[in-house]
């Protein structure tokens, strides 16, 4: 994409531009780029610049600045017209009205209603339901090996363990689940043509309203019918804000825990010492999932907040209409914070080294206890039931999804004994 304006914006700034790729074909070699160019890094996102923060300090305070907004019109790309519809990104920036799109107050009010269905209480009530989900996909798991043994542990364990999760808690009959991840997988991979983008999500949204005019006529106990049902501050959700709730939670609900389950089996099964510590009961499943969430943080790029006015960030400065990326990534291997070893997977790493990949801040993900929970439970019945688990392939055939923001492989294919 041509963008003339963010040519005009860069002249005399920082010309030490990182482009992201799409394909992810060098995500390590791309985390250490974005870290060695300092606190905050120029970044192109097909053809569109913005910055990135890659320190856990500098994010830290960014988080909470409310000088950086999630409302895409104070963006200057998006107002001058260099950013359309036509941009492959654009859907999860401009995603419609959703706790994952506005500020302040407005925020409060999306968001509330769904962090009291997601309290400990309420997650420890689903526990037994977690648990079943997992012993019948760890039943599906011995059932579908291969003659050669072979199972896609993404496919038949760790993608439909949260969906079910997500949908149980949202309401959505199982029946709809193989669809929902699929429209999803397409919405974020870059190999989707934009046409065919913009059409799954308008699919979605006929998907969702239909789901919120169903539970509107004939609300159950599910967070669907609470956000209906909720009026913080006296004025209910609209239709559309239901909507957006949910469209946005199905989907961070179930990759997030996704890419947790996988990358700490990855990183599990290449550091067999640390394995062994675990199954020995010398170390706890929190800190295999905690490390996991630093090293190799699910979510590699969250998109994107913009200045409301010029922000001063160390030596540089966002300008006012300049939009920023939080780079999680590359801000869980932070040397400042989590020492000169910050590239090491060590699960006996202190509890000081507290990572960020959640967020912080008001729009800190509403999901974290629940991504936690599940992977509290998929992880330790996975090696209960299956000691021998081994990968079938050479680590480095792991392939990555093409996909910007989420740290995703397209298959994980393991031996179970």
């Amino acid at each position: 994409m041509n963008c003339p304006h963010a040519e005009a914006a860069q002249a005399g700034r920082n010309t030490g531009v990182i482009t992201i790729d799409p394909m992810v074909q060098d995500l390590d070699g791309e985390t250490v780029r974005l870290r060695d160019a300092g606190v905050l890094a120029r970044i192109d996102l097909l053809g569109v610049p913005a910055w990135t923060v890659t320190r856990h300090a500098e994010a830290r305070q960014l988080l909470v600045d409310p000088r950086l907004v999630k409302d895409i019109d104070a963006w200057v790309l998006w107002q001058s017209g260099v950013v359309t519809r036509a941009w492959p990104l654009i859907g999860m920036i401009d995603a419609g009205r959703s706790m994952f799109t506005v500020d302040g107050s407005e925020h409060r009010r999306l968001r509330t209603k769904t962090s009291q269905a997601l309290t400990p209480r309420r997650l420890e009530a689903i526990r037994p339901d977690i648990e079943k989900f997992t012993e019948e996909l760890l039943d599906a798991l011995d059932a579908a090996q291969g003659e050669d043994g072979v199972v896609d542990l993404k496919a038949v364990f760790a993608q439909p363990l949260p969906m079910k999760v997500v949908g149980m808690l949202m309401g959505v009959d199982e029946s709809q689940h193989a669809m929902l991840t699929r429209q999803y997988k397409a919405f974020f991979s870059m190999l989707t043509p934009q046409e065919e983008r913009l059409a799954l999500l308008a699919e979605l949204d006929v998907f969702y309203t239909d789901l919120v005019r169903e539970k509107t006529a004939r609300p159950t106990d599910d967070l669907t019918s609470a956000l209906i049902l909720a009026e913080e501050g006296g004025e209910p959700l609209t239709e559309e804000e239901v909507v957006g709730n949910l469209k946005a939670m199905v989907a961070a609900g179930h990759e997030t825990t996704i890419g947790l389950v996988l990358n700490a089996v990855r990183a599990l099964l290449a550091h067999p010492g640390q394995l062994r510590k675990v199954l020995d009961g010398e170390i706890g499943w929190d800190a295999v999932i905690e490390e996991t969430l630093r090293w190799d943080t699910p979510t590699t790029h969250l998109l994107m907040r913009f200045a409301t006015e010029d922000i001063a960030v160390g030596d540089e400065v966002i300008r006012k209409g300049e939009g920023v990326v939080i780079s999680y990534r590359a801000i869980g291997r932070d040397f400042e914070q989590h020492g000169p070893d910050a590239d090491a997977f060590d699960i006996t790493r202190p509890t000081r080294n507290r990572h960020m990949t959640f967020g912080h801040g008001p729009h800190i993900c509403p999901g974290a206890a629940l991504s936690r929970v599940e992977a509290g439970i998929a992880l330790p019945a996975l090696f209960a039931r299956f000691p021998g688990l081994r990968l079938a392939v050479p680590d480095e055939e792991i392939t990555k999804l093409p996909v910007m923001t989420q740290n995703d492989m397209a298959a994980f294919p393991v031996l179970l004994g």
